[in-house]
């Protein structure tokens, strides 16, 4: 761990617990995802977080997308919004869940994040750990909000090129499928971020913030240990994740896999992680 980073734990205050989250899970700063349930269907989804949502005359929510709304008036990342998000609620009491925009403004991420699914996902995610590992890249693997799933999350340092995180991952995923042919990664779903460059008007895809106080009370939305058990001190663990710099990056063979998956028989379908 980074001697000049103070550790962090379970006992240490609201603000120490937020100010390491928000170094370790950068993404747009101007605007956040935030889940919503339907309560007509009961289906769950993410938008984003508008000053102006559903305010009449202003707002024309499904007609015009927000991506195209000229009213749109999102709401930045803030310590209330991590803080909302860790205990589960808002200051209204409404219940709250955020998510992230890996990609900024200008085609950067802090981050690429390894999406797994199915029945073999723990399988699967612990093979492509054992890679980074390899690599001697440090990796933070997360059960998902559902429980059936896991992200697997490489952390840098600095926002590089979201094209070369791409190619980080898909570099990781392709040598463990090399090395590892008998598993067969049926549960790799997809890269956050999923584009190399921002979409006109849009955002990229998103993925859910872990550590979400509901989700982590059903045992989901945890860093897990090699033996697939939440860490017992989850702020103890994101102390010790180490980043990756750019020049360790400079180590990698990445010129071996292009940005996009290699195999693209495995490029996922969905473009929401939780």
């Amino acid at each position: 761990m980074d001697q000049t980073r103070r550790l962090v734990h379970q006992l240490s205050s609201s603000e120490e617990k937020i100010a390491l989250f928000r170094s370790l899970f950068r993404g747009r700063e101007d605007v956040y995802p935030r889940r919503f349930e339907s309560r007509k269907t009961g289906k769950s989804a993410y938008a984003p977080a508008c000053a102006n949502e559903w305010v009449r005359g202003v707002c024309e929510k499904p007609r015009i997308k927000c991506a195209e709304c000229p009213n749109r008036r999102f709401l930045p990342v803030t310590d209330d919004v991590i803080r909302w998000h860790l205990s589960g609620h808002d200051d209204a009491g409404q219940r709250f869940v955020a998510g992230v925009y890996p990609m900024l403004l200008d085609e950067t991420s802090f981050f690429p994040a390894v999406d797994f699914d199915k029945s073999g996902w723990l399988e699967d995610s612990t093979a492509y750990i054992e890679t980074c590992r390899g690599l001697s890249l440090s990796a933070a693997r997360e059960r998902s909000r559902s429980g059936r799933g896991g992200h697997v999350w490489l952390l840098f340092d600095e926002a590089v090129p979201a094209a070369l995180a791409r190619k980080v991952g898909s570099y990781i995923l392709t040598e463990t499928m090399e090395r590892r042919p008998d598993i067969g990664f049926d549960s790799y779903d997809r890269f956050f971020p999923n584009q190399d460059t921002l979409p006109r008007g849009g955002f990229g895809n998103l993925i859910a913030l872990p550590l979400q106080k509901h989700a982590r009370g059903d045992g989901n939305s945890v860093f897990l240990d090699d033996q697939a058990v939440p860490h017992r001190d989850q702020w103890a663990f994101l102390s010790t994740v180490q980043r990756i710099g750019r020049a360790h990056l400079r180590g990698c063979r990445l010129h071996d896999c292009p940005s996009g998956q290699r195999n693209s028989g495995l490029a996922g379908r969905r473009d929401i992680a939780g």
